[in-house]
């Protein structure tokens, strides 16, 4: 693939810096100092956004609901003909659930289990019912689609077939699964888990054997018998994460998803550090510019040199991003 990036279809923004959970597989609920992007910093890169032919934006974080005026940026954007996908704990969602209806395209919450599990995992009381009511103010009221976003871990292993119900209930429109990060930098950390982190988030070896019947269950139960697609994952990606923690426990080599993510999206923190994807180190900051970040020798020379089936940041990889034109 060309080092040059002529087009970047998708943006990912971390528009505030904190977080309102407390999740035991992520750090960002650590951050002390509130960082946003503000609406004119977005204002000085829309040239850039628009010559390099962002199609989708996608608000992250963070806590992107904790912005101060984040319908303002996404009110740019869509002026623009962008699209607004909204990655939330939604947390405060019903609170925002008439501006995020107006101004969002798209909506994804996280949901890692039924109440109890969830609320385990997200370490806030009552956040599954809080979730519940603002995905149900949105979908009630505007046409906008709300999909959710499992982490798979060692504390839901056995709930993922009652997470799709409960995930039926609140009225999502869809649910894909994806393993929990073990090894990178992303979500505010410094360097990688230690190991009694890894230990406390990855189901153990006997555990596996647990996670593996409920991913088979969820496959014959859930993926092959509705042709609907509300599991977004078919049988062989929702098998990788099981394969993802038996490579964790050496038990088999780590295979990297298929991904282009590098060549065709970029993710702006809110302090203005440009990343490759969310798992990668930076390659600059964007108050030099989006355009000449992107392009620039740090960010071409890396994706000149990545071997995505060979580096071993994406060999570990728990995402995969395939944008095809």
């Amino acid at each position: 693939m060309d080092a040059h990036i002529n087009k970047l279809p998708i943006l990912i923004l971390y528009p505030h810096s904190r977080c309102n959970c407390r999740c035991v597989m992520c750090d960002i609920w650590k951050v002390t100092n509130s960082e946003e992007i503000s609406e004119a910093e977005l204002r000085r890169h829309l040239e850039d956004i628009e010559s390099l032919g962002v199609e989708q934006v996608v608000f992250s974080g963070g806590e992107p609901l904790m912005h101060s005026d984040l319908f303002r940026l996404a009110t740019l954007l869509r002026e623009r003909s962008i699209a607004t996908t909204l990655l939330t704990t939604a947390l405060l969602l019903e609170r925002d659930a008439d501006k995020v209806g107006e101004s969002i395209d798209e909506v994804i919450v996280s949901l890692d289990g039924p109440a109890a599990i969830h609320d385990e995992i997200r370490r806030v009381p009552n956040a599954f019912y809080k979730l519940a009511a603002g995905v149900s103010c949105v979908t009630e009221r505007f046409s906008t689609p709300v999909h959710a976003r499992c982490t798979v871990q060692r504390r839901n292993r056995r709930a993922l077939c009652e997470t799709v119900e409960a995930a039926g209930v609140i009225g999502v429109h869809s649910i894909s699964f994806l393993a929990a990060d073990l090894t990178s930098e992303a979500f505010n950390r410094p360097t990688a888990l230690p190991s009694d982190r890894q230990m406390d988030l990855a189901p153990n070896i006997d555990e596996l054997a647990e996670l593996e019947e409920e991913i088979e269950t969820l496959i014959s139960e859930y993926v092959d018998d509705i042709a609907e697609g509300f599991i977004r994952e078919d049988g062989f990606k929702l098998r990788r994460i099981v394969k993802h923690y038996r490579a964790h426990h050496l038990l088999e080599e780590p295979v990297a998803p298929q991904c282009n993510a590098p060549w065709v999206s970029a993710v702006v923190e809110s302090d203005g550090t440009v990343r490759p994807c969310f798992f990668h180190r930076p390659v600059g900051n964007v108050r030099d510019g989006l355009e000449a970040v992107v392009n620039g020798p740090v960010a071409r020379s890396f994706r000149e040199g990545l071997d995505v089936a060979s580096n071993a940041t994406c060999r570990r990889c728990v995402c995969s991003l395939i944008h095809r034109a």
